[in-house]
């Protein structure tokens, strides 16, 4: 059985100093450790925090009371999959490969955290890649490999909130992706 973080909670802000600030109430509310605290583009912060589910959503919601105006996109996953964890921190093995790559695009960070982990738990697929708005104009994406059937459905799953809210730029499902494409984008 797969280990996971009991829960991870995100707050992304559009002010770098406000986003500073907004992780010192975070950590000060509650008993969670900082899973990862950065900048990242345009001029956006983004403060994750990791523990008990309880302990995580008093940490969101006083991050969430303290930013009001400052708030682009937030979440609370109990049960992250820890293909998401590994492949945010750039920490992704050997996978088991594949006939297809499925790509979804977001307009901000959490929405992408959020929809790799929905796409994870949907079907057997291999999350390789979560890219966080670094160099892409604040946005992200994440990228899955396996059988075009379950890419398939793993896409699909995971499009389907960021559409919901409206953060969804693309989706695609590439059949039989060339392996030098695949080894420039990885």
């Amino acid at each position: 059985m797969e280990s996971q973080l009991q829960a991870v909670g995100m707050i992304e802000f559009n002010s770098i100093a406000g986003g500073i600030e907004g992780a010192d109430y975070m950590v000060k509310a509650a008993l969670v450790e900082p899973f990862m605290m950065k900048t990242i583009c345009p001029g956006k912060f983004v403060v994750a925090v990791h523990g008990e589910v309880a302990a995580v959503q008093a940490s969101v919601d006083v991050g969430l009371e303290f930013g009001k105006d400052a708030i682009i996109d937030h979440f609370i996953i109990p049960n992250i999959s820890m293909d998401v964890i590994n492949a945010i921190a750039g920490t992704v093995g050997d996978f088991r490969g594949g006939a297809a790559l499925g790509v979804i695009e977001t307009f901000s960070a959490a929405s992408c955290v959020v929809a790799a982990d929905a796409a994870s738990k949907a079907a057997e697929v291999d999350v390789l890649d979560v890219r966080l708005a670094m160099g892409l104009g604040g946005k992200a994406f994440c990228l899955l490999a396996g059988d075009v059937g379950a890419v398939t459905m793993a896409i699909g799953a995971g499009a389907a909130g960021a559409a919901e809210g409206g953060l969804l730029v693309r989706q695609v499902v590439i059949p039989g992706i060339s392996p030098q494409v695949l080894r420039h984008i990885l």
